[in-house]
């Protein structure tokens, strides 16, 4: 097990930014922002205000998702020359929906220590305002960018018993809101907005009157969906609902959306038997 960075490297931080409110700055992320040579920021310009409010004039170098391949490794060489990095987001915690977490993984494979500067998030901290389980959930996130990769992932949490969380921007939040409807169910959820400012709102209901709210009324700032997960009476009457016969079930799950491929896994996952076997069986109903 490695903890420290190898050949006098030096470690990489990845470290939380406001999500809002610029007071929720950790003491000791205000002062490594100050004490390190190098921050490697998402959107400079961003950054560069937080850093002014602090007074700090640490040097500021760009590393987002357009430029990963090429800034990440030569990042990683500056590191391995013995220098300490801050990795920052926009906002809330780096690696979190953002290119951090791909510069952590260069880090690890190249030896180099990792560590968080923690503070902000925007998922957590919807979720425990949201009044919906906190024992369990799952981080989603932003659903892909088409109707069917959003249709392949809502089918596949359909499931999950844990609360899920999803961020939206408030121009793709209606039609989100529909897929979450058709893809989920009418289930409680809860919308956090503006999150530790000035205008911070948590609107709650089902997925369905939530959508006729946001239909009347236009989104404003980004988004956090905090929509509850399957729960027993859900999961029983899905077991209930599911063919037995491979056949059938992708057939199913193909008019459901899913294209065939997508539709075989999840058959073969729900009845747990090989790809394999559903393959046979799709072959066998066409004869």
């Amino acid at each position: 097990m490695t903890t420290e960075s190898a050949n006098g490297a030096g470690t990489l931080y990845l470290c939380a930014t406001p999500i809002g409110n610029l007071e929720d700055m950790t003491y000791r992320a205000v002062r490594m922002l100050g004490e390190v040579e190098l921050i490697a920021a998402e959107d400079t310009r961003h950054t560069r205000q937080l850093l002014t409010h602090f007074d700090i004039h640490t040097k500021l170098t760009s590393y987002h998702e357009h430029n990963k391949a090429m800034k990440g490794p030569e990042l990683i060489g500056y590191i391995q020359q013995g220098h300490d990095l801050i990795c920052v987001s926009d906002a809330g915690l780096p690696g979190i929906c953002d290119p951090g977490s791909h510069l952590a993984e260069l880090a690890i494979a190249a030896g180099i220590r990792v560590s968080p500067l923690p503070g902000c998030n925007a998922g957590l901290s919807a979720l425990i305002c949201s009044g919906l389980d906190t024992t369990l959930f799952t981080f989603v996130g932003f659903l892909p960018k088409t109707a069917k990769k959003q249709q392949e992932t809502l089918a596949r949490i359909k499931g999950y018993e844990g609360s899920l969380i999803f961020y939206e921007a408030p121009h793709h939040l209606k039609a989100t809101m529909k897929q979450l409807l058709a893809g989920l169910g009418d289930r409680r959820a809860v919308l956090g907005r503006e999150l530790t400012k000035k205008f911070e709102e948590f609107r709650r209901g089902t997925l369905a009157e939530l959508l006729t709210y946001y239909e009347q009324n236009d989104p404003r700032g980004e988004y956090v969906i905090v929509v509850e997960g399957a729960g027993e009476e859900l999961e029983q009457a899905e077991a209930g609902e599911v063919p037995l016969e491979p056949a059938e079930l992708c057939k199913q799950l193909m008019v459901g959306g899913l294209d065939k491929k997508s539709a075989m896994r999840e058959t073969a996952k729900k009845l747990g038997i090989s790809r394999r076997d559903v393959y046979q069986a799709m072959l066998t109903e066409q004869e």
